[in-house]
Protein backbone atom coordinates (compact mmCIF):
# COMPACT_ATOMS: atom_id res chain seq x y z
CA UNK A 1 0.00 0.00 0.00
CA UNK A 2 2.57 2.01 0.53
CA UNK A 3 3.07 2.60 -3.69
CA UNK A 4 -0.52 4.62 -2.84
CA UNK A 5 0.70 7.33 -0.06
CA UNK A 6 2.06 10.30 -0.24
CA UNK A 7 5.43 11.35 1.19
CA UNK A 8 3.70 13.33 4.09
CA UNK A 9 1.59 10.34 4.58
CA UNK A 10 4.43 7.85 4.77
CA UNK A 11 6.35 10.43 6.95
CA UNK A 12 3.31 10.09 9.63
CA UNK A 13 3.41 6.49 9.33
CA UNK A 14 7.13 6.27 10.58
CA UNK A 15 6.45 8.69 13.14
CA UNK A 16 3.82 6.16 14.25
CA UNK A 17 6.16 3.04 13.82
CA UNK A 18 8.88 4.74 15.67
CA UNK A 19 6.36 6.06 18.74
CA UNK A 20 4.96 2.22 18.81
CA UNK A 21 8.83 0.39 18.66
CA UNK A 22 7.93 -1.62 15.65
CA UNK A 23 10.87 -2.00 13.78
CA UNK A 24 9.78 -4.95 11.61
CA UNK A 25 6.63 -2.16 10.24
CA UNK A 26 9.71 0.32 9.73
CA UNK A 27 11.60 -1.97 7.91
CA UNK A 28 9.37 -3.10 5.48
CA UNK A 29 8.41 0.85 5.01
CA UNK A 30 11.79 2.22 4.18
CA UNK A 31 12.87 -0.98 2.10
CA UNK A 32 10.67 0.65 -0.22
CA UNK A 33 11.79 3.45 -0.42
CA UNK A 34 14.69 5.09 -2.33
CA UNK A 35 17.84 6.89 -0.23
CA UNK A 36 16.87 9.97 -1.66
CA UNK A 37 13.29 9.69 0.20
CA UNK A 38 14.56 8.37 3.26
CA UNK A 39 16.63 11.25 3.15
CA UNK A 40 13.53 14.04 3.24
CA UNK A 41 12.16 11.87 5.61
CA UNK A 42 15.06 12.29 8.24
CA UNK A 43 15.17 15.85 7.74
CA UNK A 44 11.10 16.38 7.39
CA UNK A 45 11.37 14.42 11.31
CA UNK A 46 11.15 16.37 14.35
CA UNK A 47 14.60 16.22 16.48
CA UNK A 48 12.99 14.04 19.49
CA UNK A 49 12.41 10.90 16.72
CA UNK A 50 15.38 11.07 14.82
CA UNK A 51 17.74 9.45 17.01
CA UNK A 52 15.54 6.19 16.59
CA UNK A 53 14.94 6.76 13.43
CA UNK A 54 18.78 5.93 12.81
CA UNK A 55 18.71 3.10 15.50
CA UNK A 56 16.39 1.62 13.29
CA UNK A 57 17.68 1.65 9.74
CA UNK A 58 19.73 -0.97 8.83
CA UNK A 59 23.79 -0.17 7.88
CA UNK A 60 23.53 0.09 4.28
CA UNK A 61 20.49 2.34 4.09
CA UNK A 62 22.65 4.45 6.63
CA UNK A 63 25.42 4.80 4.24
CA UNK A 64 22.95 5.83 1.43
CA UNK A 65 21.24 8.41 4.07
CA UNK A 66 24.61 9.84 4.25
CA UNK A 67 24.94 10.42 1.11
CA UNK A 68 21.91 11.79 0.45
CA UNK A 69 22.36 14.40 2.96
CA UNK A 70 24.77 17.85 3.17
CA UNK A 71 27.41 18.26 5.44
CA UNK A 72 25.98 19.52 8.38
CA UNK A 73 22.97 17.08 8.55
CA UNK A 74 25.62 13.88 7.95
CA UNK A 75 27.90 14.95 11.09
CA UNK A 76 24.95 14.79 12.84
CA UNK A 77 24.24 11.21 12.11
CA UNK A 78 28.11 10.75 12.61
CA UNK A 79 27.92 12.17 16.35
CA UNK A 80 24.58 10.22 17.12
CA UNK A 81 25.68 6.65 15.58
CA UNK A 82 27.91 4.70 18.57
CA UNK A 83 31.72 4.71 17.13
CA UNK A 84 31.39 0.82 16.18
CA UNK A 85 28.34 1.69 14.01
CA UNK A 86 30.13 3.98 12.01
CA UNK A 87 32.73 2.51 11.30
CA UNK A 88 30.71 0.42 9.38
CA UNK A 89 28.30 2.96 7.58
CA UNK A 90 31.55 4.14 6.41
CA UNK A 91 32.98 1.41 5.23
CA UNK A 92 29.98 0.70 2.99
CA UNK A 93 29.97 4.76 1.88
CA UNK A 94 31.06 5.35 -1.66
CA UNK A 95 34.36 6.49 -1.03
CA UNK A 96 34.56 9.98 -2.98
CA UNK A 97 31.20 10.71 -1.13
CA UNK A 98 33.52 9.90 2.06
CA UNK A 99 36.03 11.69 1.11
CA UNK A 100 34.28 14.64 0.46
CA UNK A 101 32.76 14.38 4.17
CA UNK A 102 36.09 14.01 5.77
CA UNK A 103 37.61 16.54 3.99
CA UNK A 104 35.68 19.33 6.06
CA UNK A 105 36.17 17.45 9.17
CA UNK A 106 39.72 18.26 12.10
CA UNK A 107 42.58 15.88 11.44
CA UNK A 108 41.78 14.18 14.72
CA UNK A 109 38.53 13.54 13.98
CA UNK A 110 39.34 12.44 10.49
CA UNK A 111 41.93 10.23 12.24
CA UNK A 112 39.05 8.94 14.57
CA UNK A 113 36.70 8.01 12.35
CA UNK A 114 39.90 5.87 9.58
CA UNK A 115 40.38 4.05 12.82
CA UNK A 116 36.72 2.52 13.18
CA UNK A 117 36.69 1.46 9.23
CA UNK A 118 38.47 -1.40 7.50
CA UNK A 119 41.95 -1.06 6.78
CA UNK A 120 41.73 -1.52 3.04
CA UNK A 121 38.62 0.83 3.15
CA UNK A 122 40.55 3.30 5.12
CA UNK A 123 43.68 3.39 2.57
CA UNK A 124 41.72 3.79 -0.76
CA UNK A 125 39.53 6.94 1.08
CA UNK A 126 43.43 8.33 1.99
CA UNK A 127 44.79 7.81 -1.32
CA UNK A 128 41.75 10.01 -2.91
CA UNK A 129 42.09 12.68 -0.07
CA UNK A 130 45.71 12.79 -1.19
CA UNK A 131 44.25 14.27 -4.71
CA UNK A 132 43.01 18.07 -5.55
CA UNK A 133 39.45 18.75 -5.27
CA UNK A 134 37.58 18.90 -8.46
CA UNK A 135 39.79 16.21 -10.37
CA UNK A 136 38.87 12.66 -11.74
CA UNK A 137 40.87 11.20 -8.61
CA UNK A 138 38.81 12.91 -6.26
CA UNK A 139 35.59 11.95 -7.85
CA UNK A 140 36.18 8.12 -8.74
CA UNK A 141 35.70 4.83 -6.70
CA UNK A 142 36.87 1.73 -6.37
CA UNK A 143 33.40 -0.43 -6.71
CA UNK A 144 33.85 -1.22 -10.25
CA UNK A 145 34.71 -4.87 -11.64
CA UNK A 146 37.55 -5.89 -13.64
CA UNK A 147 38.82 -9.05 -16.18
CA UNK A 148 41.61 -10.07 -17.91
CA UNK A 149 41.36 -10.40 -21.57
CA UNK A 150 41.57 -14.33 -21.36
CA UNK A 151 38.56 -14.75 -19.40
CA UNK A 152 35.52 -16.35 -20.98
CA UNK A 153 32.37 -14.96 -21.81
CA UNK A 154 30.96 -17.41 -18.81
CA UNK A 155 33.58 -16.70 -16.35
CA UNK A 156 33.24 -12.68 -16.73
CA UNK A 157 29.64 -13.14 -16.14
CA UNK A 158 30.33 -15.27 -12.87
CA UNK A 159 32.26 -12.48 -11.48
CA UNK A 160 30.20 -9.66 -12.62
CA UNK A 161 27.63 -11.56 -10.35
CA UNK A 162 29.73 -12.43 -7.66
CA UNK A 163 30.86 -8.70 -7.64
CA UNK A 164 27.17 -7.55 -7.91
CA UNK A 165 26.72 -5.88 -4.55
CA UNK A 166 30.15 -4.69 -4.40
CA UNK A 167 30.44 -2.77 -7.82
CA UNK A 168 28.47 1.18 -7.87
CA UNK A 169 27.94 0.18 -11.57
CA UNK A 170 27.73 -2.99 -13.34
CA UNK A 171 27.50 -1.04 -16.84
CA UNK A 172 31.26 -1.89 -17.92
CA UNK A 173 34.02 -4.47 -17.09
CA UNK A 174 37.35 -3.08 -17.77
CA UNK A 175 40.19 -5.59 -18.68
CA UNK A 176 43.41 -5.17 -17.93
CA UNK A 177 46.87 -6.70 -18.41
CA UNK A 178 49.32 -8.30 -15.70
CA UNK A 179 50.30 -4.93 -14.75
CA UNK A 180 46.93 -3.63 -14.23
CA UNK A 181 47.19 -1.24 -17.21
CA UNK A 182 44.19 -0.77 -18.96
CA UNK A 183 43.89 -2.47 -22.61
CA UNK A 184 40.25 -2.62 -22.49
CA UNK A 185 36.50 -2.81 -22.40
CA UNK A 186 33.34 -4.68 -22.42
CA UNK A 187 29.48 -3.55 -21.84
CA UNK A 188 27.15 -6.00 -20.24
CA UNK A 189 25.49 -5.82 -23.56
CA UNK A 190 27.97 -7.34 -24.78
CA UNK A 191 28.31 -9.95 -22.41
CA UNK A 192 24.79 -10.81 -22.87
CA UNK A 193 24.83 -11.38 -26.71
CA UNK A 194 28.31 -13.39 -26.80
CA UNK A 195 28.47 -17.16 -26.54
CA UNK A 196 29.85 -18.17 -23.31
CA UNK A 197 32.91 -19.76 -24.54
CA UNK A 198 33.50 -16.52 -26.10
CA UNK A 199 37.12 -15.16 -24.93
CA UNK A 200 36.91 -11.62 -23.96
CA UNK A 201 40.08 -10.65 -25.96
CA UNK A 202 37.74 -11.35 -29.06
CA UNK A 203 34.55 -9.39 -28.08
CA UNK A 204 36.14 -6.25 -25.66
CA UNK A 205 36.58 -2.87 -27.35
CA UNK A 206 40.36 -2.27 -27.44
CA UNK A 207 40.21 1.77 -27.98
CA UNK A 208 39.20 2.76 -24.49
CA UNK A 209 38.25 6.37 -23.47
CA UNK A 210 39.53 7.21 -20.26
CA UNK A 211 40.42 10.07 -17.96
CA UNK A 212 43.76 10.95 -16.00
CA UNK A 213 43.88 11.37 -12.22
CA UNK A 214 44.53 14.58 -12.06
CA UNK A 215 41.82 16.28 -14.95
CA UNK A 216 39.70 18.72 -14.34
CA UNK A 217 35.98 17.27 -13.37
CA UNK A 218 34.62 19.94 -15.87
CA UNK A 219 36.29 17.91 -18.45
CA UNK A 220 35.30 14.57 -16.86
CA UNK A 221 31.74 15.32 -17.47
CA UNK A 222 32.42 17.03 -20.87
CA UNK A 223 34.01 13.07 -22.17
CA UNK A 224 31.28 11.61 -20.13
CA UNK A 225 28.17 13.94 -22.11
CA UNK A 226 30.67 13.15 -25.50
CA UNK A 227 30.28 9.52 -25.20
CA UNK A 228 26.88 8.96 -23.30
CA UNK A 229 29.14 6.91 -21.08
CA UNK A 230 27.28 5.81 -17.74
CA UNK A 231 30.63 5.45 -16.38
CA UNK A 232 34.51 6.33 -17.39
CA UNK A 233 37.91 4.66 -16.45
CA UNK A 234 40.96 6.87 -14.58
CA UNK A 235 44.42 6.16 -15.15
CA UNK A 236 47.26 7.72 -13.88
CA UNK A 237 50.18 8.87 -16.14
CA UNK A 238 51.47 5.29 -17.19
CA UNK A 239 47.45 4.28 -17.83
CA UNK A 240 47.21 1.58 -14.97
CA UNK A 241 43.30 1.43 -13.69
CA UNK A 242 42.99 3.47 -10.62
CA UNK A 243 38.99 3.54 -10.47
CA UNK A 244 36.06 4.69 -12.17
CA UNK A 245 33.67 8.02 -12.29
CA UNK A 246 30.13 7.38 -12.79
CA UNK A 247 27.58 9.28 -14.46
CA UNK A 248 25.73 10.40 -11.19
CA UNK A 249 28.62 11.80 -10.06
CA UNK A 250 28.93 14.16 -13.12
CA UNK A 251 25.72 14.97 -12.75
CA UNK A 252 26.47 16.06 -9.28
CA UNK A 253 29.49 17.99 -10.72
CA UNK A 254 26.99 19.32 -13.91
CA UNK A 255 24.76 21.35 -11.06
CA UNK A 256 27.84 22.09 -8.64
CA UNK A 257 29.63 24.07 -11.77
CA UNK A 258 26.34 26.19 -12.57
CA UNK A 259 25.63 27.15 -8.77
CA UNK A 260 28.97 28.43 -9.20
CA UNK A 261 28.71 29.61 -12.29
CA UNK A 262 25.68 31.46 -11.78
CA UNK A 263 27.28 32.81 -8.26
CA UNK A 264 30.43 34.39 -10.48
CA UNK A 265 27.62 35.85 -12.72
CA UNK A 266 25.65 37.58 -10.43
CA UNK A 267 28.79 38.57 -8.76
CA UNK A 268 27.46 37.26 -4.99
CA UNK A 269 30.87 35.37 -4.48
CA UNK A 270 30.52 32.10 -2.45
CA UNK A 271 27.36 30.03 -2.25
CA UNK A 272 24.06 31.83 -0.89
CA UNK A 273 21.17 29.89 -0.50
CA UNK A 274 17.62 29.82 1.13
CA UNK A 275 19.10 29.60 4.68
CA UNK A 276 21.94 31.94 4.69
CA UNK A 277 21.69 34.53 7.11
CA UNK A 278 21.20 38.02 6.37
CA UNK A 279 24.62 39.26 7.72
CA UNK A 280 26.29 36.51 5.57
CA UNK A 281 24.58 36.79 2.42
CA UNK A 282 25.26 40.50 2.64
CA UNK A 283 29.01 40.22 3.51
CA UNK A 284 29.51 37.80 0.43
CA UNK A 285 28.06 40.14 -1.89
CA UNK A 286 29.54 43.41 -0.83
CA UNK A 287 32.91 43.16 -1.92
CA UNK A 288 32.20 42.88 -5.72
CA UNK A 289 29.25 45.74 -5.69
CA UNK A 290 31.43 48.46 -3.26
CA UNK A 291 33.80 47.99 -6.73
CA UNK A 292 31.14 48.06 -9.34
CA UNK A 293 29.91 51.14 -6.59
CA UNK A 294 33.54 52.85 -7.15
CA UNK A 295 33.52 52.44 -11.32
CA UNK A 296 29.83 53.40 -11.83
CA UNK A 297 31.12 57.24 -10.12
CA UNK A 298 32.75 57.25 -13.32
CA UNK A 299 29.30 57.41 -15.16
CA UNK A 300 28.20 60.45 -13.17
CA UNK A 301 31.33 61.92 -13.90
CA UNK A 302 30.98 61.40 -17.77
CA UNK A 303 26.74 63.12 -17.29
CA UNK A 304 28.26 66.05 -15.52
CA UNK A 305 31.58 66.94 -18.07
CA UNK A 306 28.17 66.81 -20.47
CA UNK A 307 25.76 69.26 -18.25
CA UNK A 308 25.55 71.81 -20.78
CA UNK A 309 24.27 69.41 -23.53
CA UNK A 310 21.54 68.64 -21.06
CA UNK A 311 20.77 72.02 -19.94
CA UNK A 312 20.10 72.95 -23.27
CA UNK A 313 18.01 69.67 -24.64
CA UNK A 314 16.51 68.20 -21.46
CA UNK A 315 14.60 65.66 -23.30
CA UNK A 316 17.94 63.77 -23.90
CA UNK A 317 17.94 62.61 -19.88
CA UNK A 318 14.46 61.21 -20.52
CA UNK A 319 16.43 58.32 -22.58
CA UNK A 320 19.36 57.84 -20.58
CA UNK A 321 18.30 55.08 -18.35
CA UNK A 322 16.56 53.54 -21.44
CA UNK A 323 19.98 53.36 -23.18
CA UNK A 324 22.14 52.45 -20.12
CA UNK A 325 19.59 49.59 -19.63
CA UNK A 326 19.39 47.89 -22.77
CA UNK A 327 23.37 48.17 -23.46
CA UNK A 328 24.04 46.16 -20.32
CA UNK A 329 20.86 43.51 -21.24
CA UNK A 330 22.37 42.61 -24.31
CA UNK A 331 25.78 42.04 -22.83
CA UNK A 332 24.81 40.18 -20.22
CA UNK A 333 22.78 38.06 -22.81
CA UNK A 334 25.95 37.43 -24.70
CA UNK A 335 27.88 36.84 -21.69
CA UNK A 336 25.50 33.80 -20.88
CA UNK A 337 26.12 32.39 -24.54
CA UNK A 338 29.72 32.49 -24.86
CA UNK A 339 29.94 31.06 -20.92
CA UNK A 340 28.11 28.10 -21.93
CA UNK A 341 29.89 27.69 -24.95
CA UNK A 342 33.21 27.65 -23.66
CA UNK A 343 32.46 24.62 -21.40
CA UNK A 344 30.71 22.68 -24.00
CA UNK A 345 32.94 23.78 -27.54
CA UNK A 346 36.61 23.65 -28.25
CA UNK A 347 37.92 26.79 -28.28
CA UNK A 348 41.03 27.68 -30.98
CA UNK A 349 40.99 31.29 -33.41
CA UNK A 350 38.70 29.77 -36.13
CA UNK A 351 35.80 29.54 -33.41
CA UNK A 352 36.78 32.77 -31.85
CA UNK A 353 36.95 34.69 -35.52
CA UNK A 354 33.19 33.19 -36.19
CA UNK A 355 31.66 33.64 -32.83
CA UNK A 356 32.77 37.33 -32.48
CA UNK A 357 31.68 37.88 -36.17
CA UNK A 358 28.12 35.99 -35.16
CA UNK A 359 27.35 38.20 -32.43
CA UNK A 360 28.29 41.35 -34.43
CA UNK A 361 25.90 40.94 -36.90
CA UNK A 362 23.53 39.90 -34.03
CA UNK A 363 24.34 42.81 -32.47
CA UNK A 364 23.45 44.93 -35.81
CA UNK A 365 20.08 42.89 -36.28
CA UNK A 366 19.14 44.29 -32.69
CA UNK A 367 20.98 47.71 -32.62
CA UNK A 368 18.56 48.66 -36.05
CA UNK A 369 15.62 46.81 -35.17
CA UNK A 370 15.49 48.50 -31.36
CA UNK A 371 16.99 51.74 -32.89
CA UNK A 372 14.22 52.44 -35.44
CA UNK A 373 11.82 51.36 -32.93
CA UNK A 374 12.90 54.42 -30.10
CA UNK A 375 13.24 56.70 -33.11
CA UNK A 376 9.41 56.14 -33.62
CA UNK A 377 9.00 56.56 -30.15
CA UNK A 378 11.11 59.37 -29.53
CA UNK A 379 9.96 61.45 -32.71
CA UNK A 380 6.29 60.90 -31.60
CA UNK A 381 6.94 61.73 -27.90
CA UNK A 382 9.10 64.76 -28.38
CA UNK A 383 7.57 65.94 -31.70
CA UNK A 384 11.07 66.18 -32.76
CA UNK A 385 12.47 63.76 -35.52
CA UNK A 386 16.35 64.81 -34.57
CA UNK A 387 16.10 63.37 -31.17
CA UNK A 388 14.39 60.42 -32.61
CA UNK A 389 17.56 60.05 -34.69
CA UNK A 390 20.37 60.97 -32.11
CA UNK A 391 18.88 58.39 -29.45
CA UNK A 392 17.84 56.05 -32.37
CA UNK A 393 21.59 55.72 -33.71
CA UNK A 394 22.90 56.27 -29.86
CA UNK A 395 20.72 52.54 -29.18
CA UNK A 396 22.28 50.86 -32.32
CA UNK A 397 26.03 51.46 -31.58
CA UNK A 398 25.66 50.92 -27.86
CA UNK A 399 23.86 47.62 -28.62
CA UNK A 400 26.83 46.81 -31.12
CA UNK A 401 29.18 48.20 -28.29
CA UNK A 402 27.43 45.72 -25.76
CA UNK A 403 27.29 42.72 -27.41
CA UNK A 404 30.95 42.53 -28.48
CA UNK A 405 31.56 43.61 -25.09
CA UNK A 406 29.96 40.38 -23.90
CA UNK A 407 31.46 38.25 -26.02
CA UNK A 408 34.87 39.31 -26.25
CA UNK A 409 35.84 39.85 -22.59
CA UNK A 410 34.99 36.29 -21.20
CA UNK A 411 37.05 34.72 -24.21
CA UNK A 412 40.16 36.99 -22.82
CA UNK A 413 39.99 35.81 -19.75
CA UNK A 414 39.56 32.56 -20.94
CA UNK A 415 42.67 33.04 -22.98
CA UNK A 416 44.33 34.32 -19.85
CA UNK A 417 43.63 31.11 -17.87
CA UNK A 418 41.20 33.21 -15.88
CA UNK A 419 37.59 31.60 -15.39
CA UNK A 420 35.92 33.35 -17.48
CA UNK A 421 32.61 33.24 -15.42
CA UNK A 422 34.59 36.19 -13.38
CA UNK A 423 33.12 38.58 -16.47
CA UNK A 424 30.18 38.78 -14.25
CA UNK A 425 26.61 40.30 -14.97
CA UNK A 426 27.30 43.55 -12.98
CA UNK A 427 30.80 44.17 -14.13
CA UNK A 428 29.64 43.73 -18.04
CA UNK A 429 26.79 46.13 -16.73
CA UNK A 430 28.73 48.72 -15.52
CA UNK A 431 31.31 48.98 -18.33
CA UNK A 432 28.42 49.16 -20.74
CA UNK A 433 26.79 51.79 -18.99
CA UNK A 434 29.82 53.92 -19.42
CA UNK A 435 30.40 53.29 -22.95
CA UNK A 436 26.56 53.81 -23.73
CA UNK A 437 26.31 57.50 -21.45
CA UNK A 438 29.88 58.28 -23.59
CA UNK A 439 28.42 57.13 -27.34
CA UNK A 440 25.08 58.74 -26.51
CA UNK A 441 26.60 62.31 -25.06
CA UNK A 442 29.10 62.10 -27.84
CA UNK A 443 26.24 61.90 -30.46
CA UNK A 444 24.29 64.12 -29.31
CA UNK A 445 26.89 66.73 -29.12
CA UNK A 446 27.85 66.32 -33.10
CA UNK A 447 24.05 67.21 -33.47
CA UNK A 448 23.51 69.72 -30.66
CA UNK A 449 22.83 72.72 -33.03
CA UNK A 450 20.35 70.73 -34.72
CA UNK A 451 18.85 69.81 -30.96
CA UNK A 452 18.41 73.31 -30.43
Amino acid sequence: MIHQMTENQITLHIIQTLKDNNKSEFESIVDELQPYDIAQIYESLPEKHRARFLLFLKVDLLAHLLEELDKEEQLEVLNTLGMDKTGKVLDLMDNDDLASLLNELAPDRIKELLSEMKKEESIIVQNLMNYPDETAGRLMTNRFVWIRDYYTTREAVDKLKSFADFAETLSYLYVIDQNRKLVGVVSYRDLLIAEPQDKIRDIMYERVISVTVDQDQEEVAQTIQKYDFLAIPVVNDDNILMGIVTVDDMIDVVFQEANEDIEKLSASGKSIDFDTKASVAAYRRLPWLILLLFIGVVSGSIISNYEDVLTKVVALSFFMPMISGMTGNTGTQSLAVVVRGLISNTINKTVVTKLIFRELLVGLIIGITCGVIITIIAYVWQSDLMLGLVVGLSLICTLIIGTLSGTIIPIILYKLNIDPAVASGPLITTLNDIFSLFIYFGIAQIFLAHLM
